[in-house]
Parts: C-alpha cells; structure tokens; sequence
C-alpha cells in the first residue's frame, strides 16, 4: 500500500507505423548482433534495466504476470549485444496476420548516446519484415527517451495517431 498520494501526470502516447518494407532507411552501422531469447532470467532483468528510466509499466509486474507475458502465443525476444555484451531487447509480436507490433524496444541507460538505437530499430524492422510482417507499428510514449520518435521518423516510420493519457505516479 502507498504512504504518498497518488499523483496523476498527463502523457503523449504517438503510434507510428510502416507499411511496406521499402519504408525502411537503414541506420549508420553498429557493431551490434541480435539473437533470439526465451530464458526469462535473460529478458526480465534487462527489461527492467531499460525501463526503470523511463517507468514502463512491466517494472510493477509480479512473476505470475510475467509468466503470462512470456506465454502470449505470437511474442518473440531478442537480445541485441555488442562484443557478447546485452545492450538491449526487443520484444516482437507477430501475429499470423502480418500485423506486427514491436512490443518492447529499448536499450540499456549507460549504452544510449552510443550511437547503437538507429541501426538496433532498423535491424529490429528489418526482422519483423523478413519473418512475414505485412505492416511494422509500435507506440511510444512522451515519458520514453527523447530521441525515440526521432530515430522512430528517421527509420521511415510515420505517425497516424496520438493521445493524451494519464498515469499515476
């Protein structure tokens, strides 16, 4: 139970999209590799890493929770690192409609600025579109790093929707 009053605090949630894969203008490259991940040990500790900064809503998640995340049927991860090193995670759910949302993409505080986000989005895109995807699209939110619909633009995404929300901190 909380001893502090709530405070409620006014967001921005943009949802952006690609719908063809010619949309995709690749990044400055990166020694960056991505690899598929199932281990929960792996992914909840360097989801929570990258998302402590910026409060995303799984760092309240209990384990019976996070088992149910891990479970969703269409829900892959991969690890991106950098000499064998995990920076970041990226969370692809791909449905058999071709739908597909990047989930979760982000990367460790102390590796941003590095120069590592534009190619690991392109590498994530380019992914989503050689496993079948027939449109990309994922949300952000104005508590995210200030940079995300920067490269999210700079990657060829487009904007089609945002909305103010509210959340309790």
């Amino acid at each position: 139970m909380r001893d502090d009053p709530a405070v409620l605090v006014t967001h921005v949630v943009t949802y952006l999209e690609m719908t063809t894969a010619d949309q995709l203008r690749p990044a400055a490259p990166a020694p960056l590799e991505l690899r598929p991940e199932t281990d929960a040990s792996v992914i909840r500790p360097l989801h929570d890493r990258i998302a402590l900064p910026h409060g995303w809503s799984g760092l309240q998640w209990s384990d019976q929770r996070w088992d149910e995340e891990l479970a969703r049927p269409f829900l892959r991860y991969w690890v991106a690192s950098v000499e064998g090193e995990a920076v970041g995670l990226l969370a692809l759910n791909a449905p058999p409609d071709g739908n597909y949302e990047i989930d979760i993409f982000g990367l460790v505080p102390e590796r941003v600025g590095e120069g590592l986000g534009g190619h690991f989005l392109a590498l994530a895109v380019r992914l989503a579109w050689d496993l079948g995807a027939r449109r990309v699209w994922l949300h952000t939110s104005s508590f995210d790093h200030p940079n995300a619909i920067r490269n999210y633009e700079r990657r060829g995404f487009r904007s089609y929707r945002s909305e103010k929300r509210q959340r309790e901190i």
